[in-house]
C-alpha cells in the first residue's frame, strides 16, 4: 500500500516559491497545497488569492488549497476563479456544511471537509457524498513542524471505510507532522494522499530527495 505525496508550500521558500513548487513536480509530483489562514480560526496568517494565481500561471501542478479560515463560504468562488483544484474547508468553520461543499463542486473545483484532531469522524457521516477530499488533521492547524498525534489514525481507517460504502471515489488526506517516521503509520491506517511540509522544504537535503524518502517510507 502507497499514498500520494501532497508538498504543502507551508514551508518552502517563498523567495523562491515557483524554483520550490517546479523542484517537487520534477520529482513527480501532481498536486501541492496552499495552506490559508486568517489569523482567527486558527493562530498564525499565511497566504491568499495572488499566491494561488501566481502559481497556476507558473505551475502544471493541482493546485489543493486549504482554507484554515473563519467563514470559509465567503470565499469560495474567490478561489476556485483564482485557480484552485481542490477546496477543503472546515467542518468546525463552516456552518452550513451541505451547502458550502455543493457550492465548491457546482463550481467544478473538488471538494474536501477537514476536521481537526478533537473532531470525531461522524462528523462527516451526513456530508461523505459530497465528499472528493475527507482530510483528518493529524496536528492542531495553524504551524508547521508539529508532531503527528497518534491518536487520529482510527479516524483515518473509519474515514476510509465509510467512502468505500459510498462509493462516489473520495480519498482521505492526512495532513500534519507526516514525514519518513510517521507516513507509514497514517498509510497502514488507509490515508490515501498524504500532505507533508517540513519534510519536503525542509528536510536539509534536495527536494527530489526528500520525496523519494517520504515514497520508500509509505510503502
Amino acid at each position: 500500500m502507497s499514498a500520494e505525496i501532497i508538498p504543502s508550500i507551508l514551508s518552502a521558500d517563498f523567495a523562491n516559491l515557483e524554483r520550490d513548487v517546479r523542484a517537487a513536480t520534477d520529482a513527480g509530483i501532481r498536486t501541492v497545497q496552499i495552506d490559508v489562514m486568517d489569523g482567527r480560526f486558527v493562530p498564525n496568517i499565511s497566504v491568499g488569492l495572488p499566491v494561488v494565481k501566481a502559481l497556476k500561471n507558473c505551475s502544471d501542478a493541482a493546485l489543493d488549497v486549504h482554507l484554515m479560515i473563519v467563514e470559509p463560504e465567503r470565499w469560495i468562488e474567490p478561489f476556485a476563479e483564482a485557480g484552485a483544484d481542490v477546496i477543503t474547508i472546515h467542518v468546525e468553520a463552516s456552518v452550513h456544511l451541505h451547502r458550502a461543499l455543493e457550492r465548491i463542486r457546482s463550481l467544478g473545483v473538488r471538494a474536501g471537509a477537514a476536521i481537526n484532531p478533537a473532531t470525531p469522524a461522524a462528523a462527516l457521516s451526513e456530508v461523505l457524498p459530497l465528499l472528493d477530499v475527507a482530510l483528518v488533521m493529524s496536528v492542531n492547524p495553524g504551524f508547521g513542524g508539529q508532531r503527528f498525534i497518534d491518536s487520529v489514525l482510527p479516524k483515518i481507517t473509519a474515514l476510509r471505510a465509510a467512502l468505500a460504502d459510498v462509493g462516489n471515489g473520495g480519498v482521505v488526506q492526512v495532513d500534519g507532522g507526516i514525514d519518513a517516521t510517521t507516513i507509514g503509520r497514517a498509510v497502514a491506517a488507509g490515508a490515501m494522499q498524504c500532505v507533508a511540509g517540513s519534510a519536503v522544504f525542509a528536510a536539509g537535503v534536495p527536494v527530489a530527495d526528500a520525496i523519494r524518502a517520504l515514497r520508500e517510507a509509505a510503502r
